[in-house]
């Protein structure tokens, strides 16, 4: 059944005796799949139950797959041209799954899309998020496996390498749904206006296995281990990827561990493990999000990364609200307050992260190391796993991640805890895999990051590592309470960007330089233009450019360099003039009060001064902002990228929302 490996969104739906036409099942599902554009694809599929009759049992026993390359659009297209289904048909109980895939292997083609299916026949259909390293070994343990439906796929994820999240669906068990995770994220909505009968799901252990009959058999599922509404039936359960595909429908959710087996069986839920681990918690909290489903919608911006640019300086309040006091110059991080004095006698600190997040840690390593007086370390976690990195039980590692649910960062998390190091975790998301696992840590509070490049969460991280080293030092407070205007009058340098993107556009290259703090903003700004505009661009460090990256410049070469009144002033003039005499035309973000900068360069873009360690903040946004505008220009969706959600909907009945108070089972302070 697993032919390839893709990174792809999921989106699903099941309704239990609630009686749809097949034109509404597959219109939630195009909506669903529609709900996941943002992540980027190039191919969209769909898997409904085939029949054309009203009995369930019939129209169980075959599986209709449509399946197209490029836009949902197209997908919903093909559906109304096929001849052979009957739009109006009505199921009292249906499960239908969809997908985007974005190719990794495999060329875009509807052989290639989601849903995969095990034969010509569709006996199992599974829905994909993550990367089976080992899938050319799996067909034959997979054609030779007939059990219970959950037990299935316990044996299957046995065999399992790689990072996941799956979902399945069968013509032999028609009306149930089994999901699990493995370093992929996968949670489940649960939505319901009677009375649940728990707070919290016992975690079922299989036996060990020693003899076969034992190892095939079902838990025990009844009212104390399954969870259901007390007296009716009704009920709705979504398994997600991605908290924002859920929250329009509950804000009730249950995180789902790293092999984790969820099944919906006749509308109960019961959750499955093969064996107990040592620190297993044995059962899984239903838990409350804290979001809005206008969070998570566009509003007047044309694009979700346009929004969240925009929506920095509130998120910027929002991260440091209770936790900065202005009045007294003192700082409160709740998630840390217990591990204090084991970080003040720690000997070195970690950051570990990918992507943006890794650039948040270069451009606070500075700042950490001169307040702490400490070694720090900021590392890729891929390479960092690659390495086999000496840790020690007195270092404190820092792992950053926006969505919580980086695969080498988790993988980086589990490697430092085997080897006694304190972990702490620096995330955007209420009930991650990263804010469950570490050992303590801070949620950034930066509000949902639709878009697929990260921005507003970026100056999150920044701001939680600089409020880190009041351990130490105070005196930043003044710095960062100016900040919401002062990005505020950065935003409003758009039109001079968009004018500036208009110059560049044609383009094949872009050069960005800097030092110091800058350096960071560098390697970010490169990041977003390569991500969004797929135009090559490179940040290098201006302590470098004569030692190659020199060669480059030319009068054609765009070139964009950051230079601010700090320590690295002089040496970023010195810069700047060996661009000029190798006739480059440098673009300079500088402050706006240096006329000397501005006399020197051949196009200038001007922010307000701010304090050395946090100009960073200010100094990305042009860049942010060009690389949306430049995208915009060559014509690409901004919207693309690899990253995958999984969404299914699990539907008993039509019901309110069933909610109650729970706490978080986790140290983080939120």
């Amino acid at each position: 059944i697993i032919k390839l490996s893709f990174f792809l969104g999921i989106f699903a739906y099941l309704n239990y005796h609630v009686p749809r036409t097949r034109r509404e099942i597959l219109e939630i599902l195009i909506k669903g799949l529609q709900r996941l554009e943002y992540r980027g694809y190039d191919s969209a599929g769909v898997g409904i139950d085939g029949g054309n009759n009203k009995e369930w049992e019939s129209n169980a026993k075959s599986i209709h797959l449509i399946k197209q390359r490029g836009k949902v659009k197209a997908l919903d297209e093909e559906i109304h041209k096929e001849q052979d289904i009957d739009l109006d048909v009505e199921f009292d109980v249906h499960l239908g799954i969809a997908h985007t895939r974005w190719a990794t292997h495999g060329e875009p083609s509807p052989m290639n899309s989601h849903p995969q299916r095990s034969d010509k026949n569709n006996e199992f259909i599974v829905i994909h998020n993550g990367i089976i390293t080992n899938y050319k070994d799996l067909k034959k343990f997979l054609v030779k496996l007939t059990f219970f439906f959950a037990t299935l796929v316990e044996r299957v994820i046995q065999q399992l390498e790689g990072a996941f999240a799956l979902v399945f669906k069968s013509v032999h068990y028609p009306g149930e749904a089994v999901g699990t995770r493995r370093g992929g994220p996968l949670l489940m909505g649960v939505r319901s206006d009677h009375k649940l009968s728990s707070d919290h799901i016992p975690v079922l252990y299989r036996s060990s296995g020693k003899d076969k009959k034992s190892c095939n058999s079902i838990p025990r599922t009844d009212q104390d281990t399954c969870l259901f509404p007390v007296d009716e039936k009704a009920v709705e359960y979504f398994f997600a990827s991605d908290a924002s595909a859920v929250i329009e429908h509950t804000n009730r959710v249950i995180f789902l561990e790293d092999d984790d087996v969820a099944a919906v069986v006749e509308g109960r839920l019961s959750i499955h493990r093969i064996k107990r681990s040592a620190g297993d918690y044995p059962a899984r909290a239903i838990q409350t999000l804290q979001m809005e489903l206008q969070q998570i919608m566009k509003g007047n911006f044309s694009a979700f990364m346009q929004k969240e640019i925009f929506e920095q300086p509130e998120s910027v309040v929002n991260t440091m609200r209770g936790r900065v006091n202005f009045d007294d110059n003192t700082v409160i991080l709740g998630g840390l307050k217990d591990h204090i004095k084991e970080i003040q006698r720690c000997r070195r600190l970690i950051l570990i992260a990918c992507g943006t997040s890794y650039h948040a840690g270069v451009a606070t390593r500075q700042v950490l190391e001169e307040l702490t007086e400490l070694p720090v370390m900021v590392e890729l976690a891929s390479d960092f796993l690659d390495r086999n990195t000496p840790v020690f039980r007195d270092d404190v590692c820092f792992f950053i991640s926006q969505s919580g649910e980086t695969a080498d960062s988790l993988m980086a998390l589990r490697y430092c805890k085997e080897r006694s190091a304190l972990t702490v975790g620096i995330t955007n998301t209420v009930g991650s895999s990263i804010s469950r696992e570490t050992d303590c840590g801070v949620h950034i509070n930066a509000g949902p990051e639709i878009g697929v490049a990260s921005t507003k969460v970026i100056y999150q991280h920044h701001i939680f590592l600089f409020t880190f080293t009041y351990i130490k030092v105070k005196d930043i407070t003044d710095a960062l309470k100016p900040l919401f205007y002062l990005i505020k009058e950065v935003l409003s340098l758009d039109d001079e960007i968009q004018k500036l993107a208009a110059e560049l556009y044609e383009n094949k290259s872009v050069l960005i330089m800097g030092r110091g703090y800058h350096y960071a903003t560098c390697l970010e700004g490169a990041l977003k233009i390569k991500e969004i505009t797929y135009m090559h661009s490179e940040g290098i460090l201006a302590g470098e450019l004569k030692h190659g990256p020199l060669a480059l410049v030319d009068k054609l070469m765009p070139v964009i360099m950051i230079i601010m009144r700090d320590h690295t002033y002089t040496k970023c003039q010195n810069a700047l003039q060996q661009v000029v005499a190798r006739q480059g035309r440098p673009i300079v973000i500088c402050d706006k009060d240096d006329q000397e900068t501005i006399r020197n360069s051949c196009r200038s873009i001007k922010v307000p001064h701010c304090v050395d360690c946090l100009q960073g903040i200010l100094s990305v946004i042009p860049l942010q902002l060009l690389s949306f505008h430049l995208a915009v220009l060559r014509g690409y969706d901004v919207s693309a990228t690899s990253s995958a959600s999984t969404f299914i909907y699990i539907n008993r009945n039509k019901h309110k929302v069933f909610t109650q108070t729970v706490v978080l089972q986790t140290s983080f302070s939120v």
